[in-house]
C-alpha cells in the first residue's frame, strides 16, 4: 500500500512538473491595467508596477509639434471630458488638461524615464499612426524607436505593434533590429499567420474570440509567439492561457497574477518571450 501511494505521488508530481514547463505565459498592463487603474497615465504604470505587474501595452500618437504622447483615443473627450484632437495639438496645450481623476497627460519620454530605472520585463508601444503620411510615419517611427530604446532596462523587450501594416513596415527598415508585431481585429488564423510571415514578423495580436487550440498550434509550428486579447476578466486570461497563448492582454493585470498565483500553480508567469 506503501508503495502505492508513494508511486502515485511521484506520478503526480511529475505530472504537475510537466504542466507548470507547458503552462507558461506573460500578463501584461493592457494600458497599464486599464480597469485597475487610470488608464495610460503615469500614475496608472506606477500603480501596476507596486501592484506586481512588470509587462505592459501603451498607445502612442504624434502631437502637432511632433511629440511622442500616450493616448489610445484620438480625442481627450473620453479621458479628460474635453474634445480636444490630441494629434492637432501641441505638448504644451496637452499639458493643460488632466483626466477625469485628476492625472495630466502623459509623453513617450516621460513613460520611457520610469521604466528605466525598473524591472521591468516587456513593453509593447503600439503605434496609432493609421491616418499618418509616409512622411510623418517615417519621423514618427524613428522618434519612437530611439527615445525609448535609449534608456530601456536592459534585461526588458520592447515590442512595437500595429494595426498599420506600413508603421511595422517602416519601422522594421529604418531599425532592423526592432522587434515587430501584427495586431489584428481577427482571431488566429491562417490569413493572420500567413499575414505576420509576409510582414517579416515572428509576434502576433489577435482576439480571443474564435481562436482555437489548432490554430494556436499552426502559429506556433509557424514559429509564431501570440498575444491574445481582449482580457477584460480572470475568465479571459483563465481562456488564453487554456488556448495556449504566449502573453495574455488584461485590463486587469495585477488581479490576474494574484489569482493565477493562488489558484493555478500549474501557471508559470512570466515566459521568456525573446
Amino acid at each position: 500500500m506503501k508503495r502505492f501511494f508513494y508511486t502515485l505521488c511521484a506520478v503526480v508530481f511529475a505530472t504537475t512538473a510537466m504542466a507548470q514547463e507547458i503552462a507558461e505565459i506573460e500578463v501584461i498592463g493592457h494600458r497599464g491595467g486599464r480597469y485597475e487603474t487610470d488608464e495610460n497615465t503615469l500614475s496608472a504604470f506606477v500603480e501596476s508596477y507596486k501592484n506586481g505587474v512588470r509587462s505592459y501595452e501603451t498607445d502612442i500618437r504624434l502631437t502637432a509639434d511632433n511629440e511622442l504622447v500616450i493616448s489610445h483615443d484620438a480625442s481627450l473627450k473620453r479621458m479628460c471630458s474635453v474634445d480636444v484632437d490630441v494629434e492637432k495639438s501641441t505638448r504644451a496645450e496637452l499639458l493643460k488638461y488632466k483626466s477625469l481623476k485628476g492625472n495630466p497627460v502623459l509623453f513617450v519620454d516621460q513613460l520611457a524615464a520610469f521604466y528605466s530605472d525598473k524591472d521591468i520585463r516587456y513593453v509593447e508601444w503600439e503605434m496609432k499612426s493609421n491616418n499618418y503620411t509616409t512622411e510623418q510615419l517615417e519621423f514618427y517611427c524613428d522618434k519612437l524607436y530611439k527615445t525609448v530604446m535609449a534608456s530601456k532596462p536592459e534585461n526588458a523587450l520592447y515590442v512595437f505593434s500595429s494595426f498599420d501594416e506600413r508603421a511595422i513596415t517602416t519601422m522594421l527598415r529604418l531599425h532592423p533590429d526592432a522587434e515587430g508585431m501584427y495586431l489584428t481585429a481577427n482571431p488566429v488564423c491562417d490569413e493572420v499567420i500567413a499575414k505576420a510571415k509576409s510582414l517579416n514578423v515572428r509576434r502576433l495580436g489577435c482576439t480571443i474570440n474564435g481562436t482555437s487550440r489548432s490554430q494556436m498550434k499552426k502559429a506556433h509550428e509557424a514559429g509564431m509567439l501570440v498575444n491574445l486579447w481582449p482580457g477584460s476578466n480572470i475568465e479571459d486570461f483563465r481562456l488564453a492561457q487554456a488556448l495556449g497563448a504566449d502573453i495574455a492582454c488584461s485590463d486587469v493585470p495585477a488581479a490576474v497574477i494574484k489569482f493565477a498565483k493562488k489558484n493555478m500553480k500549474w501557471v508559470k508567469i512570466p515566459k521568456d518571450l525573446r
